[in-house]
């Protein structure tokens, strides 16, 4: 077993380096414009089109490109594992989606380094729009490189789809098929390797922007602000997926999402089936409209229960300090889910209770972080010196300074959640491939994809608007992060 985890762990380690290198220039060319405008005193564009790019499934993107590129153009091939060669399309499907969600990162980065002390300095100085621009951009990615480290885990361990679609033999395919025979153990050592190694990196990013910042962090000379929040232009494009989606949806669950029609099998859209059919003759709309109730509906769920968990846990504070937070990280949610179907079998509930096991991290660390600050203010120590109990500091000074932002914070997490919830059940660890759920449907469909691309192209479209929604209070959680003093 140890020389098949080798190497499969040395496939997957070659195939998550090339991606994180296309999502590192993927994420720096989307955030140019926003540096670009920041440095010139203007409105940032919203990172819509980033959020969209980060909903996308890497899986989808993967099929995309066997069918147009590897089969229709033969330009690359199919599968395999034969040479550099097959490793361009497999680490483009992971690397572009990372690319958006590094982009998101990156601009909001931007954004608060825009109001820091240093900016104005150099203004005043005269330095031009370039050169001030070039620094922002510098300084947001030594703010994000600890996040570059985690990322490069999360795409390690979330190669599972699309290793299976190019028959890849890495960590991912192992552990999948490990799981799906129960072999415990297998699914035990690559999930080891995963946390050792999501440790590791870890840590190297941390030191790395240590290094980065230099001695102005040591002797306090970045001075952290928040940017002033400014109504965004776009907002009419929030607005617009809002109601398209509402849409959709309102108007699918109007029809029958479990008649079967075996002649009209993968029809074209017509009055009867306006999104088409998919390849047992189901109404596509009908499909997409019960599988976001499924999808997105078991993702908010997820997110409340996540949410009540990471506030308890943050507030009180020891979880998020030690080392267990860093664990969890570095062990991306397919992971929990093959440990959990190896152990209780695949369903809806086990992709649920995988996304739920990983979910509160983030979350409590937000929490304590936020709680942190509030213990350190002048108001707080008063109101205990005054004698206030621990249940009074909670309700009255702790849980109404730190719920706001992370509430808005949860929030920007539905996509991901959704996102996690449809690739277990593209793989078949989630709901059953008779189910609506979206990746049950996009597992069904995605052969097909030449021939009924709707099919496929539906589930895709509304992750990317979910997505474009969580853009919203994503920015507006730039609002919450204030310090106290200046609220």
């Amino acid at each position: 077993m140890a020389d098949t985890l080798t190497n499969a762990a040395g496939v997957s380690a070659l195939l998550s380096g090339t991606a994180a290198t296309i999502a590192a220039i993927v994420g720096v060319l989307l955030a140019v414009p926003t540096a670009w405008a920041a440095a010139g005193r203007r409105r940032p564009r919203a990172g819509y089109a980033a959020a969209a790019l980060a909903a996308l499934p890497e899986f989808v993107l993967a099929a995309v490109l066997i069918t147009v590129v590897a089969v229709n153009w033969r330009l690359a091939p199919t599968a395999g594992w034969f040479g550099p060669a097959h490793l361009v399309l497999p680490a483009l499907s992971l690397g572009i989606p990372t690319g958006g969600l590094l982009a998101r990162l990156l601009t909001t980065a931007v954004e608060a380094t825009a109001a820091e002390p240093w900016v104005h300095t150099w203004r005043a100085a005269g330095s031009g729009r370039r050169e001030l621009a070039t620094a922002l951009l510098r300084r947001a990615i030594t703010v994000v490189v600890p996040q570059v480290a985690v990322l490069f885990v999360g795409v390690l361990g979330g190669a599972v789809a699309v290793e299976q679609l190019f028959a890849i033999p890495g960590l991912g395919r192992i552990a999948l098929h490990a799981s799906l025979a129960q072999d415990l153990p297998l699914v035990q050592g690559c999930v080891l390797f995963l946390v050792v190694t999501g440790v590791l990196v870890g840590g190297l990013g941390i030191t790395a922007h240590r290094l980065l910042i230099g001695p102005a962090g040591q002797a306090a000379g970045l001075i952290p602000a928040v940017p002033e929040h400014r109504h965004s232009p776009y907002r009419a494009v929030p607005l617009t997926a809002a109601l398209l989606l509402t849409t959709v949806v309102g108007v699918g669950l109007l029809r029958d999402a479990e008649r079967v029609r075996l002649d009209q099998r993968l029809a074209s859209p017509s009055w009867d089936h306006p999104l088409g059919t998919d390849p047992v003759g189901r109404d596509v709309l009908a499909q997409l409209a019960h599988g976001a109730i499924l999808t997105v509906g078991t993702a908010a769920v997820v997110t409340v229960l996540s949410l009540l968990v990471g506030l308890a846990a943050g507030l009180r504070g020891g979880t998020a300090r030690t080392g267990t937070a860093d664990v969890l990280n570095a062990l991306p949610p397919v992971f929990v889910g093959l440990i959990i179907a190896a152990l209780a079998g695949p369903g809806l509930t086990a992709a649920a209770l995988a996304a739920a096991l990983v979910a509160w991290v983030p979350l409590a660390v937000h929490t304590r972080s936020l709680a942190e600050e509030v213990r350190a203010s002048g108001y707080y120590r008063a109101a205990e010196l005054c004698g206030a109990g621990p249940g009074r500091l909670l309700r009255r000074h702790l849980l109404p300074a730190v719920a706001g932002p992370v509430v808005l914070h949860a929030l920007a997490r539905v996509p991901a959640t959704a996102l996690t919830i449809a690739g277990l059940g593209f793989l078949g660890l989630g709901a059953g491939h008779d189910s609506p759920e979206w990746g049950a449907q996009l597992a069904a469909a995605v052969t097909y994809l030449e021939r009924a691309p709707l099919a496929v192209l539906g589930p895709v479209a509304g992750l990317g608007l979910l997505g474009v929604l969580a853009a919203t209070p994503g920015r507006l959680l730039l609002r919450g992060l204030r310090p106290l003093h200046q609220r």
